[in-house]
């Protein structure tokens, strides 16, 4: 889907935009990005314009065709670029779309360098990790700065340092270092572990952290140090001297209670003062965060609770379905409530037990996923929730196992399904689009990236938009079938939103019961703090409403 750029000469600097590399150390898991979102938030609050941009040290091209349990969701973005999820925490923090340049991998760095090599664009050079590999990241790594666009990039680098994997990014900060002399920062997120024995927070893993990152010659300008107790001004003059760095950039990052009170402890802690003082950037605006403080408080002090059921395939791994997490999140903060979400494992839900396990829930969302793993038990939620009307949002697959039920239960079909499931059933309500059915490579194939939709007026789907024209992203390979659309209709399943360009089914919903939505699209993708996601928003209100006939038990 996306062609790749000759890596042979490096492009024309720009000579303003700045550079902030953030790396991990100690242990993963530690945050990496939700620091530099919080950092790059309070940035962009004072006035700079910033995005943020991932490298990801795995040799895949991308995400697209790894298991959520080997790596999470697979977040879209706008241009169809299938990223790392650490970009859906971007977008939602900062409120700017973000790109195929947001995410880098070694997969595709190390795919351009050997694309240009058979094209022959090395002109016999034996080809190598330095200069060749280094000089396509440097090239990536700075290919939005360049576009004139902003004050500031910030960069997330993958894994932990000392990884082999990581070790050609840390070069090519080095390198970047050197040459964008005063123009590049680097800030180490390090774990100060606590001795629950002792009863001591210990900085040696930190201190070997910066020892290891100083071998591969990058000496880190800011340590962000991650905690579960607060550091002593002495504990953090201890961990300047001994890694080399000014008393003020020693930041203390305490565990908070959500992702979204970061921002303003980093603000407490100055970071961004720091930050801005080693880049020689004015400090004069003070950060604006009224909007942000107000959603925490919504956030923290809800008037009511709400139970959702989320039914998946990968619960187990939660980050699977990071998003549509966050976006009840924003959407529980619109609503000033609490959503209560419940994880159900779509394998665990029979048509025998639906009723006892999903009883007491004021809403039910079946989740997004591939393949025939688990698919009954959407398909027996989807018919507790229309049977019972609950409210009800499907996504992607979650719409097409609503579209099987209805033709099984309510208009008659017996041999229906999904050709994805079934290919020779009699009634393929979900098929796959033509144009797909002669790919066989799996990676960046799938209808992707966002689409316009034009939402029919007179529909519960067009009282929540407010407007006939949006646009949504995409990920996926199967549609609805129109050749089964007036069958529908005729029994009270709507076609609510279609695309306007190819006439296809992109929402479907109920007329006879109080919200009951499925959508082919992925609304998670586009739900962020600022503005949520109007698809959560009101499937939450309708919960609301629902909790407020039948309250939580």
């Amino acid at each position: 889907m996306f062609l790749h750029s000759h890596p042979v000469t490096l492009p024309l600097v720009s000579q303003s935009c700045k550079y902030i590399f953030v790396t991990g150390g100690v242990s993963s898991s530690l945050g990496k990005g939700i620091i530099s979102a919080s950092l790059a938030k309070l940035l962009q609050t004072r006035g700079y314009s910033v995005t943020i941009q991932k490298l990801d040290p795995y040799i895949n091209i991308d995400p697209g065709t790894l298991n959520p349990y080997e790596h999470g969701e697979c977040y879209v973005t706008d241009d169809g670029a299938e990223t790392d999820l650490d970009l859906g925490h971007y977008e939602r923090f900062i409120n700017i779309p973000t790109s195929q340049a947001n995410n880098i991998t070694t997969g595709r760095i190390y795919q351009n360098v050997i694309d240009a090599e058979r094209r022959g664009d090395y002109l016999g050079k034996t080809v190598q990790v330095i200069p060749h590999i280094t000089d396509e990241i440097k090239r990536c790594v700075q290919i939005l700065g360049n576009t004139g666009e902003y004050d500031i990039v910030v960069t997330e680098i993958g894994g932990t340092v000392g990884d082999i994997e990581s070790l050609p990014y840390i070069e090519a900060v080095r390198q970047l270092k050197r040459e964008l002399s005063g123009r590049c920062l680097s800030v180490h997120l390090t774990l100060i572990p606590y001795l629950a024995a002792s009863g001591e927070l210990k900085t040696k893993p930190t201190q070997h952290s910066v020892k290891t990152l100083l071998e591969s010659g990058v000496q880190p300008d800011i340590l962000v140090c991650r905690t579960e107790h607060s550091l002593s001004k002495d504990l953090k003059l201890k961990i300047a001297r001994f890694c080399n760095v000014a008393d003020e950039a020693v930041i203390e990052a305490r565990d908070a209670a959500s992702i979204y009170e970061v921002p303003l402890l980093m603000e407490k802690e100055r970071l961004d003062e720091v930050v801005l003082n080693k880049l020689n950037l004015p400090i004069d605006n003070k950060p604006v965060l009224i909007m942000w403080k107000e959603f925490l408080h919504k956030l923290n002090h809800p008037k009511t609770t709400v139970k959702i059921g989320l039914v998946g395939k990968y619960v187990e791994l939660k980050d699977s379905y990071k998003s549509i997490a966050e976006s009840f999140i924003h959407a529980a903060a619109t609503n000033e409530c609490k959503v209560d979400l419940k994880w159900f494992h779509s394998e665990e839900i029979s048509a025998e037990n639906a009723q006892d396990k999903l009883a007491g829930l004021q809403g039910i969302l079946v989740a997004p996923g591939f393949g025939s793993r688990g698919i009954n038990g959407k398909i027996e939620a989807i018919r507790y929730a229309r049977e019972n009307g609950i409210p009800f949002l499907g996504i992607c697959l979650g719409m097409q196992c609503a579209v099987i039920e209805f033709a099984r239960n309510v208009i008659g079909f017996e041999d229906v399904s999904t050709t994805e499931i079934k290919p020779d059933c009699e009634h393929p309500v979900i098929d796959m689009m033509q144009e797909q059915k002669k790919i066989s490579d799996k990676g960046g194939t799938m209808r992707l990236g966002a689409y316009p939709c034009r939402v029919i007026e007179g529909t519960k789907m067009f009282d929540v938009y407010g407007k006939t024209d949006v646009f949504e992203r995409h990920r996926h390979r199967y549609e609805f079938n129109n050749d089964y659309l007036a069958d529908f209709e005729k029994h009270g399943m709507v076609a609510a939103g279609i695309n306007p360009d190819r006439n296809l089914v992109e929402i479907m919903e109920l007329k006879d019961h109080p919200w009951f939505v499925g959508v082919q699209f992925h609304p998670e993708y586009q739900s962020t703090v600022a503005n949520p996601h109007p698809l959560f928003v009101h499937f939450v209100k309708a919960a609301v409403e629902a909790a407020e006939l039948k309250p939580v038990e």
